[in-house]
Protein backbone atom coordinates (compact mmCIF):
# COMPACT_ATOMS: atom_id res chain seq x y z
CA UNK A 1 0.00 0.00 0.00
CA UNK A 2 1.22 3.49 -0.89
CA UNK A 3 2.65 5.47 2.04
CA UNK A 4 2.22 9.22 2.34
CA UNK A 5 4.99 11.44 3.68
CA UNK A 6 4.94 14.90 5.18
CA UNK A 7 7.83 16.22 3.10
CA UNK A 8 8.05 19.75 4.46
CA UNK A 9 6.18 22.47 6.33
CA UNK A 10 6.05 26.21 6.80
CA UNK A 11 4.36 28.66 9.08
CA UNK A 12 3.79 32.39 9.25
CA UNK A 13 2.55 34.81 11.89
CA UNK A 14 2.04 38.57 11.54
CA UNK A 15 4.23 41.07 13.37
CA UNK A 16 1.60 42.84 15.48
CA UNK A 17 1.40 41.54 19.04
CA UNK A 18 -1.50 41.83 21.49
CA UNK A 19 -0.69 40.86 25.07
CA UNK A 20 -2.85 39.20 27.66
CA UNK A 21 -2.60 42.39 29.68
CA UNK A 22 -4.10 44.38 26.80
CA UNK A 23 -6.94 41.89 26.38
CA UNK A 24 -7.63 42.10 30.11
CA UNK A 25 -7.82 45.87 29.89
CA UNK A 26 -10.22 45.76 26.92
CA UNK A 27 -12.46 43.06 28.35
CA UNK A 28 -12.48 43.91 32.05
CA UNK A 29 -11.33 40.37 32.86
CA UNK A 30 -8.48 40.20 35.42
CA UNK A 31 -5.07 39.84 33.80
CA UNK A 32 -4.33 36.73 35.85
CA UNK A 33 -7.41 35.03 34.39
CA UNK A 34 -6.34 35.82 30.82
CA UNK A 35 -2.68 34.84 31.22
CA UNK A 36 -2.96 31.93 33.67
CA UNK A 37 -6.43 30.40 33.33
CA UNK A 38 -6.97 31.12 29.63
CA UNK A 39 -3.27 30.53 29.04
CA UNK A 40 -2.64 33.55 26.84
CA UNK A 41 0.51 35.58 27.40
CA UNK A 42 0.34 37.14 23.94
CA UNK A 43 -0.85 36.49 20.41
CA UNK A 44 -0.34 37.83 16.91
CA UNK A 45 -3.01 39.80 15.07
CA UNK A 46 -3.37 41.21 11.57
CA UNK A 47 -3.56 44.84 10.64
CA UNK A 48 -6.93 45.67 9.02
CA UNK A 49 -5.46 46.29 5.58
CA UNK A 50 -2.77 43.58 5.57
CA UNK A 51 -2.19 39.88 6.08
CA UNK A 52 -5.42 38.53 4.65
CA UNK A 53 -5.74 34.75 4.87
CA UNK A 54 -4.49 34.26 1.32
CA UNK A 55 -1.45 36.47 1.97
CA UNK A 56 -0.53 34.39 5.01
CA UNK A 57 -1.17 31.12 3.15
CA UNK A 58 1.15 32.21 0.33
CA UNK A 59 3.92 32.99 2.83
CA UNK A 60 3.51 29.68 4.68
CA UNK A 61 3.08 27.77 1.42
CA UNK A 62 6.29 29.13 -0.07
CA UNK A 63 8.16 28.09 3.07
CA UNK A 64 6.67 24.60 3.00
CA UNK A 65 7.68 24.15 -0.65
CA UNK A 66 11.19 25.34 0.19
CA UNK A 67 11.44 22.93 3.10
CA UNK A 68 10.27 20.03 0.92
CA UNK A 69 12.48 21.10 -2.00
CA UNK A 70 9.43 20.97 -4.26
CA UNK A 71 8.64 23.39 -7.06
CA UNK A 72 5.13 24.82 -7.08
CA UNK A 73 4.62 23.46 -10.59
CA UNK A 74 4.94 19.91 -9.20
CA UNK A 75 1.92 20.33 -6.90
CA UNK A 76 -1.06 18.29 -8.11
CA UNK A 77 -3.48 19.30 -5.38
CA UNK A 78 -3.76 22.43 -3.24
CA UNK A 79 -6.14 22.20 -0.27
CA UNK A 80 -7.12 25.19 1.86
CA UNK A 81 -8.41 24.04 5.26
CA UNK A 82 -8.41 27.38 7.07
CA UNK A 83 -11.01 29.83 8.28
CA UNK A 84 -14.22 30.41 6.37
CA UNK A 85 -13.66 34.07 7.24
CA UNK A 86 -11.35 35.04 4.41
CA UNK A 87 -10.68 37.80 1.86
CA UNK A 88 -14.15 37.50 0.32
CA UNK A 89 -17.24 35.41 1.02
CA UNK A 90 -18.47 32.67 -1.36
CA UNK A 91 -14.97 32.58 -2.82
CA UNK A 92 -12.14 30.11 -3.35
CA UNK A 93 -9.09 31.08 -1.33
CA UNK A 94 -7.49 27.84 -2.54
CA UNK A 95 -7.64 28.90 -6.19
CA UNK A 96 -6.17 32.30 -5.34
CA UNK A 97 -3.28 30.77 -3.35
CA UNK A 98 -2.55 28.26 -6.11
CA UNK A 99 -2.37 31.04 -8.70
CA UNK A 100 -0.11 33.24 -6.58
CA UNK A 101 2.26 30.37 -5.74
CA UNK A 102 2.54 29.30 -9.38
CA UNK A 103 0.93 25.91 -8.80
CA UNK A 104 -0.51 25.93 -12.29
CA UNK A 105 -0.79 22.13 -12.48
CA UNK A 106 -2.75 21.78 -9.24
CA UNK A 107 -6.46 21.66 -8.80
CA UNK A 108 -7.60 23.68 -5.82
CA UNK A 109 -10.15 22.65 -3.23
CA UNK A 110 -11.24 23.63 0.27
CA UNK A 111 -12.04 21.69 3.44
CA UNK A 112 -13.81 23.15 6.50
CA UNK A 113 -13.81 21.52 9.91
CA UNK A 114 -13.14 24.79 11.71
CA UNK A 115 -10.55 24.31 14.47
CA UNK A 116 -10.41 20.54 13.91
CA UNK A 117 -9.23 21.13 10.35
CA UNK A 118 -5.58 20.00 10.50
CA UNK A 119 -6.07 16.30 11.39
CA UNK A 120 -9.05 16.06 9.05
CA UNK A 121 -7.22 17.68 6.11
CA UNK A 122 -4.29 15.30 6.61
CA UNK A 123 -6.73 12.38 6.64
CA UNK A 124 -8.57 13.48 3.53
CA UNK A 125 -5.46 14.30 1.53
CA UNK A 126 -3.66 11.11 2.52
CA UNK A 127 -6.63 9.09 1.34
CA UNK A 128 -6.70 10.93 -1.98
CA UNK A 129 -2.98 10.53 -2.59
CA UNK A 130 -3.27 6.80 -1.91
CA UNK A 131 -6.34 6.29 -4.08
CA UNK A 132 -6.04 8.68 -7.01
CA UNK A 133 -3.58 10.23 -9.42
CA UNK A 134 -2.25 13.18 -7.33
CA UNK A 135 1.24 12.51 -6.03
CA UNK A 136 2.09 15.86 -4.42
CA UNK A 137 -0.28 18.00 -2.36
CA UNK A 138 0.11 21.33 -0.59
CA UNK A 139 -2.13 21.94 2.40
CA UNK A 140 -2.50 25.57 3.51
CA UNK A 141 -4.43 27.15 6.34
CA UNK A 142 -4.76 30.60 7.87
CA UNK A 143 -6.99 32.44 10.28
CA UNK A 144 -7.67 35.99 11.33
CA UNK A 145 -10.90 35.25 13.14
CA UNK A 146 -9.59 37.50 15.88
CA UNK A 147 -11.28 40.20 13.77
CA UNK A 148 -14.64 38.67 14.72
CA UNK A 149 -14.10 38.72 18.49
CA UNK A 150 -15.72 41.52 20.48
CA UNK A 151 -13.85 41.89 23.76
CA UNK A 152 -16.80 43.66 25.33
CA UNK A 153 -18.97 40.56 24.86
CA UNK A 154 -18.45 38.40 27.93
CA UNK A 155 -20.44 35.56 26.34
CA UNK A 156 -17.66 35.02 23.81
CA UNK A 157 -14.79 35.16 26.31
CA UNK A 158 -13.59 31.64 25.52
CA UNK A 159 -12.66 32.99 22.07
CA UNK A 160 -10.50 35.83 23.42
CA UNK A 161 -7.48 33.59 22.74
CA UNK A 162 -8.06 33.67 18.96
CA UNK A 163 -4.84 34.70 17.20
CA UNK A 164 -3.79 35.13 13.59
CA UNK A 165 -1.33 33.18 11.47
CA UNK A 166 -0.89 30.42 8.93
CA UNK A 167 0.76 27.07 8.30
CA UNK A 168 1.30 24.80 5.33
CA UNK A 169 2.68 21.36 4.60
CA UNK A 170 3.63 19.31 1.56
CA UNK A 171 2.33 15.75 1.39
CA UNK A 172 3.73 13.30 -1.16
CA UNK A 173 3.54 9.63 -1.89
CA UNK A 174 6.78 8.05 -0.77
CA UNK A 175 7.40 6.98 -4.37
CA UNK A 176 7.36 10.63 -5.40
CA UNK A 177 9.36 12.05 -2.50
CA UNK A 178 12.99 12.74 -3.37
CA UNK A 179 14.44 13.49 0.06
CA UNK A 180 14.05 12.22 3.60
CA UNK A 181 10.49 12.92 4.80
CA UNK A 182 9.81 14.78 7.99
CA UNK A 183 7.12 12.25 8.88
CA UNK A 184 4.90 9.49 7.58
CA UNK A 185 1.19 10.21 7.88
CA UNK A 186 -0.61 7.29 9.52
CA UNK A 187 -4.23 6.72 10.54
CA UNK A 188 -6.94 9.07 11.82
CA UNK A 189 -10.26 9.27 13.57
CA UNK A 190 -12.92 11.93 14.12
CA UNK A 191 -16.28 12.27 15.86
CA UNK A 192 -18.93 14.99 15.67
CA UNK A 193 -21.62 15.97 18.14
CA UNK A 194 -23.98 18.13 16.11
CA UNK A 195 -25.97 19.18 19.16
CA UNK A 196 -23.38 21.98 19.49
CA UNK A 197 -23.83 23.20 15.91
CA UNK A 198 -25.57 26.46 16.87
CA UNK A 199 -23.67 27.28 20.05
CA UNK A 200 -21.08 29.53 18.34
CA UNK A 201 -22.32 31.75 15.53
CA UNK A 202 -21.84 35.07 13.81
CA UNK A 203 -25.52 36.05 13.82
CA UNK A 204 -25.62 38.17 10.67
CA UNK A 205 -24.09 37.79 7.23
CA UNK A 206 -25.66 34.51 6.14
CA UNK A 207 -28.98 33.62 4.57
CA UNK A 208 -30.86 33.62 7.90
CA UNK A 209 -29.93 37.23 8.57
CA UNK A 210 -28.42 38.88 5.49
CA UNK A 211 -26.08 41.82 6.08
CA UNK A 212 -27.79 45.18 6.40
CA UNK A 213 -27.20 48.62 7.83
CA UNK A 214 -29.17 47.55 10.88
CA UNK A 215 -27.14 44.36 11.40
CA UNK A 216 -23.91 46.36 11.30
CA UNK A 217 -25.25 49.01 13.67
CA UNK A 218 -26.39 46.32 16.12
CA UNK A 219 -22.99 44.61 16.11
CA UNK A 220 -24.33 41.39 14.65
CA UNK A 221 -21.17 40.62 12.68
CA UNK A 222 -18.98 39.35 15.50
CA UNK A 223 -18.83 35.84 16.95
CA UNK A 224 -21.29 35.16 19.72
CA UNK A 225 -22.26 32.38 22.10
CA UNK A 226 -26.02 32.74 22.69
CA UNK A 227 -26.03 30.47 25.76
CA UNK A 228 -22.51 30.20 27.21
CA UNK A 229 -23.58 28.55 30.47
CA UNK A 230 -25.61 25.94 28.61
CA UNK A 231 -22.77 25.25 26.19
CA UNK A 232 -20.26 24.89 29.01
CA UNK A 233 -22.61 22.61 30.95
CA UNK A 234 -23.11 20.29 27.98
CA UNK A 235 -19.53 20.43 26.65
CA UNK A 236 -17.80 19.69 29.94
CA UNK A 237 -18.85 16.03 30.25
CA UNK A 238 -18.10 15.08 26.62
CA UNK A 239 -14.98 17.04 25.61
CA UNK A 240 -12.29 15.00 27.37
CA UNK A 241 -13.85 11.62 26.51
CA UNK A 242 -14.11 12.62 22.86
CA UNK A 243 -10.51 13.84 22.74
CA UNK A 244 -9.42 10.51 24.21
CA UNK A 245 -11.66 8.51 21.87
CA UNK A 246 -10.25 10.03 18.70
CA UNK A 247 -6.70 9.79 20.04
CA UNK A 248 -7.03 6.15 21.07
CA UNK A 249 -8.77 5.10 17.87
CA UNK A 250 -6.23 6.84 15.62
CA UNK A 251 -3.40 5.25 17.60
CA UNK A 252 -5.00 1.80 17.48
CA UNK A 253 -5.58 2.01 13.73
CA UNK A 254 -1.89 2.90 13.38
CA UNK A 255 -0.79 -0.10 15.47
CA UNK A 256 -0.06 1.92 18.62
CA UNK A 257 -1.55 2.79 21.99
CA UNK A 258 -1.00 5.59 24.51
CA UNK A 259 2.22 4.01 25.79
CA UNK A 260 3.81 4.46 22.35
CA UNK A 261 2.93 8.15 22.13
CA UNK A 262 5.81 10.63 22.37
CA UNK A 263 4.41 14.02 21.32
CA UNK A 264 1.02 15.70 20.95
CA UNK A 265 0.35 18.88 18.98
CA UNK A 266 -3.04 20.02 20.18
CA UNK A 267 -5.44 22.93 19.81
CA UNK A 268 -4.78 25.81 22.22
CA UNK A 269 -7.13 25.55 25.19
CA UNK A 270 -7.20 26.71 28.77
CA UNK A 271 -4.12 25.52 30.60
CA UNK A 272 -5.85 23.33 33.19
CA UNK A 273 -7.67 21.30 30.54
CA UNK A 274 -4.51 21.04 28.45
CA UNK A 275 -2.57 19.62 31.38
CA UNK A 276 -5.42 17.27 32.30
CA UNK A 277 -5.55 15.94 28.73
CA UNK A 278 -1.81 15.29 28.68
CA UNK A 279 -2.02 13.55 32.04
CA UNK A 280 -4.73 11.20 30.74
CA UNK A 281 -2.61 10.46 27.69
CA UNK A 282 0.30 9.58 29.98
CA UNK A 283 2.44 12.51 28.82
CA UNK A 284 4.23 15.46 30.40
CA UNK A 285 2.83 18.74 29.02
CA UNK A 286 6.16 20.46 29.62
CA UNK A 287 8.22 18.08 27.48
CA UNK A 288 5.83 16.09 25.26
CA UNK A 289 4.03 19.00 23.63
CA UNK A 290 4.17 22.75 23.23
CA UNK A 291 1.64 25.03 24.90
CA UNK A 292 0.74 27.93 22.60
CA UNK A 293 0.62 30.65 25.24
CA UNK A 294 2.59 33.04 23.00
CA UNK A 295 0.35 32.48 19.96
CA UNK A 296 -3.13 31.73 21.24
CA UNK A 297 -5.48 29.67 19.13
CA UNK A 298 -4.71 30.03 15.41
CA UNK A 299 -7.46 27.65 14.28
CA UNK A 300 -6.07 24.73 12.24
CA UNK A 301 -2.55 26.22 12.16
CA UNK A 302 -2.05 25.32 15.85
CA UNK A 303 -0.57 21.89 15.22
CA UNK A 304 2.28 22.89 12.89
CA UNK A 305 3.09 25.96 14.97
CA UNK A 306 3.44 23.65 17.97
CA UNK A 307 5.62 21.24 15.96
CA UNK A 308 7.91 24.06 14.85
CA UNK A 309 8.40 25.30 18.40
CA UNK A 310 8.90 21.74 19.67
CA UNK A 311 11.63 21.06 17.11
CA UNK A 312 13.39 24.21 18.30
CA UNK A 313 13.35 22.84 21.84
CA UNK A 314 14.32 19.26 21.04
CA UNK A 315 10.96 17.89 22.13
CA UNK A 316 10.26 16.03 18.88
CA UNK A 317 12.77 13.66 17.37
CA UNK A 318 13.33 10.92 14.81
CA UNK A 319 11.41 7.77 15.67
CA UNK A 320 8.81 9.58 17.77
CA UNK A 321 5.12 8.81 17.46
CA UNK A 322 3.34 12.16 17.15
CA UNK A 323 -0.34 12.97 17.29
CA UNK A 324 -2.14 15.94 15.75
CA UNK A 325 -5.15 16.41 18.02
CA UNK A 326 -7.85 19.05 17.64
CA UNK A 327 -11.43 20.07 18.32
CA UNK A 328 -13.59 22.60 16.54
CA UNK A 329 -16.96 24.14 17.21
CA UNK A 330 -19.76 22.22 15.67
CA UNK A 331 -18.44 20.17 17.54
CA UNK A 332 -15.85 17.87 15.95
CA UNK A 333 -12.90 16.16 17.61
CA UNK A 334 -10.18 14.75 15.33
CA UNK A 335 -6.78 13.06 15.52
CA UNK A 336 -4.11 11.93 13.05
CA UNK A 337 -0.97 9.94 13.88
CA UNK A 338 2.42 10.70 12.34
CA UNK A 339 5.65 8.69 12.52
CA UNK A 340 8.21 11.47 12.87
CA UNK A 341 11.51 11.25 10.98
CA UNK A 342 13.18 14.69 10.80
CA UNK A 343 14.76 16.51 13.74
CA UNK A 344 15.88 19.89 12.42
CA UNK A 345 13.91 23.08 11.86
CA UNK A 346 13.41 24.17 8.23
CA UNK A 347 16.02 26.28 6.48
CA UNK A 348 13.58 29.15 6.02
CA UNK A 349 14.14 30.03 9.68
CA UNK A 350 17.56 31.35 8.70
Amino acid sequence: MTEVALAGYGRYVPDTVVTGREIAAQSGIPESVVTEKMGLVEKRVCRPDDDHVTDMCVEAGQRALTDADVDASAVDLLCYHGSEYKDHIVWSAAANVAERLGAENAYATESYTLCAGAPVALRQTRAELRADSPETALLVTASREEDLVEYGNERSSFMFNFGSGASACVLQTTEQATGSPRALVRESHAVTDGSFSEDVVMPAGGSREPPSTESVERGRHSLDVPNPDGMKRRLGPVSLPNYLEVADTALDRSGYDRTDLDFVAVTHMKRSFHDRLFDRLGLDPETDGYYLENYGHVQSADQLIAVDEALDRGRLGAGDVALFLAAGTGYTWAATVLDWRGTDRPVWHT
